[in-house]
């Protein structure tokens, strides 16, 4: 099997694509940010004595112009997965917290990959909110439903950076794939990425957000917010059949064709864990949310554009052309919670 680096291995996404493809036989070539983290590093490090060293760790840097071109030398795949999902309420400025690691890291990733000549794909972790900016913005979609063709035009710095930031660093991949014909690129836009993490010491947005519901934030009541939603190995796997096909080409939304509210989430929990006092029993009406939200670090333009707002997602062409397969949202939720509550009860390393 082919060499591969996967960039960002430490992340929730990251360490769960490094599994798959050591399982699937590769050679993995992985970046993290520190070699001296056990916290960070300690998934991986048992990785690489499950596999029999099939995985190598490189310490790189997104701001640091080649700091990727060690780790991908020799490599036919590159996974550009290192990228800060934040959510609204964790970013106190856009673009040192979001844009720049995400614009300068997409950058630097590209440089590594144009000095590397055994480089023929290019494989970039995006998201959804690269196709709109808030929810508001699917309204002008055919049948007010998601999909690939579109292009986020409306986030900015100061308003949904992290969307901007995906957006920008999207498109930058774009330009340079376009720009030569040794390697393609093919993008992966998940949605909000739930499942059972391989560390707690991940910062992913996704991770902070379900933590708020599982600590009982939201006790007294869920907030009318939903998302479009993917299985973390369901989207390292869509990740691999991107690699892998070679007619695969453009951008494959992976995410759930209809979207899953805080709600939701609480009654698959229920199900399972009927007495656990915070969980929420009943969704919050939409009046408290908009008076305490910036209580919440979510702005009053944020709340307009996403409380209860639903749309739909097409992910047809995934299915279609990568075979791309859905877990039910109810074994996402609780693999989650249950890993969540694994990490908690695990020994300070």
């Amino acid at each position: 099997m082919d060499t591969v680096l996967v960039t960002g291995g430490s992340g929730f996404v990251g360490g769960h694509l490094v599994r798959r493809l050591l399982e699937r036989g590769y050679t993995v070539r992985t970046t993290v940010r520190s070699l001296t983290n056990p916290a960070k590093n300690s998934a991986l490090e048992a990785m690489r004595v499950e596999f029999d060293g099939r995985l190598t760790l490189f310490e790189a840097d997104l701001l640091t112009d080649g700091s990727f071109d060690e780790a991908a030398e020799g490599c036919a795949t590159v996974f550009h997965v290192a990228s800060p999902f934040l959510m609204p309420e964790q970013i106190k400025d856009g673009q040192r917290d979001v844009v720049d690691p995400a614009l300068l890291g997409t950058r630097n990733v590209l440089g590594a990959v144009e000095r590397t000549a055994t480089v023929r794909r290019l494989v970039f972790t995006s998201t959804v909110g690269a196709i709109f900016g808030d929810y508001g913005d699917v309204d002008g979609m055919k049948d007010r439903t998601l999909a690939e063709e579109y292009v986020n035009t409306t986030s900015t710095v100061a308003n949904n950076p992290y969307h901007y930031a995906k957006t920008v660093a999207e498109q930058a991949a774009w330009e340079a794939a376009r720009a030569q014909d040794r390697w393609t690129m093919v993008s992966v836009n998940p949605g909000l990425i739930l499942g059972p993490a391989l560390t707690s010491a991940s910062d992913s947005g996704s991770l902070f957000l379900l933590e708020e519901l599982f600590k009982g934030y939201f006790f007294y009541g869920a907030p009318d917010f939903s998302f479009t939603t993917a299985d973390v190995r369901d989207v390292a796997d869509a990740h691999i059949a991107a690699a892998e096909r070679p007619d695969a080409h453009g951008r494959y939304i992976v995410a759930a064709e209809t979207m899953t509210s805080f709600h939701d989430m609480s009654r698959i929990l229920l199900t399972a864990y009927p007495r656990d006092p915070r969980l929420p029993r009943t969704r919050l009406p939409h009046w408290p949310v908009r008076i305490l939200g910036p209580a919440f670090g979510l702005t009053q333009e944020y709340i307009r554009a996403h409380l209860g707002i639903r749309f739909r997602v097409d992910n047809s062409r995934g299915i279609r052309e990568l075979g791309i397969g859905y877990r039910p949202v109810e074994e996402t939720v609780l693999d989650h919670y249950r890993a969540w509550r694994e990490h908690r009860r695990a020994p300070a390393r």
